[in-house]
């Protein structure tokens, strides 16, 4: 809306064009006087006037400064993304630009239009391959790139660039939807034969894992002051990353509702009891070399565990020993699919796994809880058909009597 100033016998009226590229506001400005024979009435009603026609001649006319794709993401890093994103999440953002800033990187922000995204979100899904193995691109992994182009797209919305995201008209393939590879139950209970004579670092990491279902970062964030030898309760309160720009660090975790406690079985916590103990003495060994991070899975001087170890130390007991390796991640679909197959209501699932509703849960795991809504229905109709059978035998031996 034009902004209008009374000036001695003129009037001053500004109209603001957004802002340019480092945030600066663009305005233009123009300056009306009243015919002589105005009454003061007639002069503010004619000033309302050329306002808003002054305005429309602005904002038609109004060429703020292009910049292209890649100077803006850029500024977006700086100005939104390291204030307000946690480093895990801002170095995906990072990781994306080896793929968007070639595609649409030189295109002028202004420019770039719906087809322009959606042709290379498509290429994306169809032809994309994986930087670290060739595999074709996760469907999660496409979502992220016009996820970081949509956010780019807004901040330009802000600063009056673009009047609004090109990236709402674009769609994602659905492409071929994976089914979750979990262990079964035999071949956890043989992960646990196996690894009694692993490094108990990694057998505790192991048991924990499976009787816990956190998350690996959270498992990696765990310090001796989380855990409460007394009432067996286990609480997480951060979480610890790895990233190539970062390196190692502390983080809090993925969402409020992560941070939760937990109750474990004795046998849980006798092993972590002798963990510590086999730890103490790893440290009294190291002497002065031994790094005081209080944290549970360490190196062998006590330093923050690497995120790729217990990855790695699983791959390789399964590779040895004719098991199929589905990653540190399955442990915790375990835990939530033996939850759900347990008849354990879907709150307290989305509780214990620390998941932000009880809708990320049921999206997630939909396919576990269809099979146990089935088993549920089968277990009535056992139930019945054995009634509605007792019934007719206790007819037919009436009948028998009677006759």
């Amino acid at each position: 809306m034009a902004n209008i100033r009374k000036r001695g016998n003129s009037y001053q009226i500004r109209v603001s064009c957004g802002y340019d590229k480092d945030g600066n506001q663009v305005t233009k400005s123009m300056t009306w006087k009243p015919e002589p024979s105005m009454t003061e009435k007639q002069a503010e009603k004619e000033v309302q006037k050329q306002a808003m026609l002054f305005e429309e001649r602005c904002l038609k006319g109004c060429t703020v400064t292009s910049v292209k794709f890649e100077e803006l993401a850029e500024k977006w890093f700086e100005e939104y993304g390291k204030p307000n994103l946690r480093n895990y999440t801002l170095d995906g953002m990072r990781k994306v630009t080896k793929r968007v800033y070639p595609a649409i990187g030189h295109l002028k922000v202004d420019k770039i239009t719906s087809r322009h995204i959606q042709q290379f979100i498509t290429d994306l899904s169809v032809n994309g391959k994986s930087l670290r193995d060739g595999n074709t691109l996760a469907r999660k992994t496409v979502v992220h790139h016009l996820s970081f182009i949509s956010d780019v797209m807004t901040f330009a919305v802000k600063l009056g660039m673009i009047p609004d995201n090109p990236c709402s008209a674009v769609i994602v393939p659905k492409g071929k939807k994976k089914e979750k590879e979990i262990y079964t139950i035999d071949e956890v209970k043989r992960l646990f034969e196996l690894s009694e004579n692993a490094p108990m670092k990694y057998r505790t990491f192991l048991s924990l894992s499976v009787y816990s279902g956190f998350r690996r970062a959270e498992m990696l964030g765990l310090e001796w002051k989380d855990v409460d030898f007394e009432n067996n309760i286990i609480s997480i309160r951060r979480t610890s990353n790895y990233t190539t720009a970062y390196g190692y660090f502390t983080d809090t975790t993925k969402t409020k509702t992560s941070q939760r406690s937990m109750k474990f079985p004795a046998h849980i916590m006798e092993l972590l009891k002798d963990w510590k103990a086999e730890q103490a003495k790893q440290a009294e060994l190291m002497g002065n070399k031994w790094v005081n991070t209080d944290r549970l899975f360490t190196k062998d001087n006590g330093e923050p565990m690497f995120t790729g170890m217990p990855y790695k130390w699983l791959e390789r007991l399964c590779t040895a020993n004719n098991l199929p390796f589905y990653g540190i991640h399955s442990l915790r679909h375990f835990y939530a699919s033996t939850l759900i197959n347990a008849n354990v209501d879907v709150a307290t699932v989305s509780s214990a796994l620390g998941h932000s509703a009880i809708g990320t849960t049921t999206n997630i795991y939909l396919h576990a809880f269809q099979n146990a809504n089935a088993r549920a229905g089968e277990a009535i109709a056992s139930v019945l058909d054995f009634t509605s059978a007792k019934d007719d035998k206790d007819k037919s031996d009436g009948e028998d009597t009677a006759s």
